[in-house]
Formats: C-alpha cells, structure tokens, sequence
C-alpha cells in the first residue's frame, strides 16, 4: 500500500470491545469494514468466500495498524461447518463484536419467467439461514458474558417485493425481522444488536444489476456510517437517509400503485 486510507467520519474505540468478527470480509463492503476497525487497532477475524481478496484484506488492514488479523475461507452455503468454526473461534478468543455483511445478489436471469429454484435456496441459505444461526450464536456467548455488539447488515431491498429479486428481496426480508427480534431478546443481557439497511452501495455485485442505482455509497463512506451506528447501539439504521422516506412512501401506497410501481422498477428484458 503506498499510504493510510482515510474514511469519514470518526473512528471508533475499539479498545474494550475485544476481537472483531467480519463475515463477508472478502466483499467490497465487508473489506471496508475491516479497513475502517484496523485503523483503530482492532484484532481481526476476517471471514469470506475468496481466499485471495482475503489475504489482500488482511494485508491492508496491518499495514493499517490492526492488533491482529486472522482469516477463515469459507461458504455460508455449508451452515452447519460455520457455526463449528464459530464455536472453535470463539473458544480461542470471544468475540466482543459481530458484523455479518455477507450475501448474494443474485437477481432473475434475463428472459426467464421465473427465479431459477436452485438460485432462491441458495440465497436463503447465504442471506439468511446462515448469517442469522451465527448471529445467535454469537449472541449467546455474548448474552453469558453480560456484553457485546452484533451488526447484521440487510438491504432496503427488504421493504420492497422486487418481482425481478424476490429471493433476494426475501431472503433479507427475513434476516431483518430475525435481527429485530434478536435485538429484543439478548437486550436485557447488556447485548446490542443493530441492522443496516444499505440502499446501493458501489460493489461489482450492484454494478452487474442493470438500471440506475440513485444515492449509491462508496463501500468506505458506507463502513463508516455502519461503525457509527453500531457505536451508538442504533437499533435500525438506512443509508442514505432519503431510502427510509421511500420505505415510508412504499408502506402508504395502495397495492395496485405499489404492484404498478414495482413493474416498472423491473430492468427490461427481465
């Protein structure tokens, strides 16, 4: 690297939170993040799919001052051996915060009428099934400890039945009613948990899905913006703001102007 990354906003503290789990690390957001906590010293457990653009995570992030960086390769496709490697990290070192920013973005093939079968399972495997059994599971060993921090990051794509995504739309649909129910059970056990629902954020998974893509975040903007979030124990958090005023407007809209409204979102050919 020829010099420190620089990200908005403020660092923050991680002196007393303990070793940092990022699952997704190997994506442009989940890297971010990790980028974001290494400036801060953090020791780091970064978790994703591509080996390579994980080792490349790990590098920056020490060059970047992290405390420690470790790296697991791994698909969330396969949950069962995820949560064996969660339980055997956790017993090295616990985990004092979690961020899941993992996932597919598979959308329906061009042309098709419908979601191929295989691709929907899939993604409710990865978006959902997985991150949120690990997201439990950090959550207990955090609740026995009296404290902790869980970030899991959705997508405002949740709040909306996108005809040409409805796995995708789905799958994170499910993972934010999970994360908001987790939050109220471990809250008295002194453990946050916060959900992020990012609108487009400037990753090759969004630049493959044709349309237009309004307010799109950087991937270091958008880590820091999740970092404060999850410092202030935030419950629910949309970036860009203006995409919950579109959550608000999409909930008070009759059906047939919403269904209408959704066709015409979807990207021709699709």
């Amino acid at each position: 690297m020829t010099g420190p990354i620089r990200f908005e906003g403020s660092f923050v503290p991680v002196s007393e939170t303990g070793r940092v789990l990022i699952v997704g690390a190997s994506g442009e957001l989940g890297s971010a993040l990790a980028r974001h906590y290494a400036c801060a010293g953090a020791r780091l457990s970064l978790w994703g799919r591509d080996s390579g653009r994980l080792d490349a995570a790990a590098r920056a992030c020490l060059d970047l001052g992290a405390g420690a960086v470790g790296t697991r390769s791994l698909d969330l496709s396969d949950t069962d051996g995820a949560l064996k490697a969660l339980s055997r990290e956790e017993t090295e070192e616990p985990f004092g915060l979690a961020l899941f920013a993992a996932g597919c973005g598979d959308i329906r093939a061009e042309g098709a009428m419908v979601e191929d079968a295989a691709q929907v399972a899939r993604l409710v495997q990865v978006n959902f099934e997985a991150q949120a059994a690990m997201a439990a599971r950090c959550a207990l060993t955090m609740a026995a400890r009296g404290h902790g921090a869980i970030v899991v990051i959705g997508s405002a794509a949740a709040d909306h039945a996108l005809p040409f995504a409805a796995a995708y739309a789905g799958s994170k649909a499910g993972l934010a009613r999970f994360a908001d129910a987790l939050r109220i059970n471990v809250r008295p056990y002194g453990v946050s948990v916060t959900l992020v629902s990012p609108g487009f954020i400037d990753t090759a998974a969004a630049r493959r899905v044709p349309g237009p893509k309004p307010l799109m975040l950087q991937p270091d903007r958008a880590a820091a913006l999740i970092a404060k979030a999850a410092a202030r124990k935030k419950a629910h958090v949309v970036l860009p703001w203006p995409f919950g005023l579109l959550r608000l407007f999409s909930a008070i809209l009759p059906r047939f102007l919403r269904d209408r409204l959704l066709r015409a979102l979807t990207p021709p050919g699709f």
